[in-house]
């Protein structure tokens, strides 16, 4: 499965409640693949490919992290204190992620 595959399915799970009134950037640098950005902006969510500009947290990890993440296979954090996932930025907003996009 592709990054872009996965993305679409993750995306497809996003909860626009959790996002009312959000405006954030979230850069994933998928290491043996693309790179895509995520704009979470009053309830939307816009994905558009390579980088972002000004992202609030960039997650770095191959695209089989992704998608054990996006499954529920595995969380952020376990990626990461497994050292497959590597975050940027505003760690806290890597949090949020399963918030809005919950599996």
């Amino acid at each position: 499965m592709s990054a872009a595959e996965i993305i679409e399915k993750y995306i497809a799970n996003f909860d626009s409640a959790a996002a009312a009134g959000l405006d954030l950037t979230f850069q994933l640098n998928i290491t043996d693949g693309e790179n895509y950005h995520l704009i979470v902006k009053d309830g939307t969510c816009n994905v558009q490919a390579g980088d972002a500009a000004d992202a609030n947290v960039t997650l770095i990890m191959d695209s089989d992290t992704f998608k054990e993440i996006a499954s529920g296979e595995t969380d952020g954090m376990q990626a990461f204190m497994g050292g497959r996932l590597a975050a940027e930025g505003d760690m806290m907003l890597a949090m949020k992620l399963g918030e809005l996009f919950p599996v």
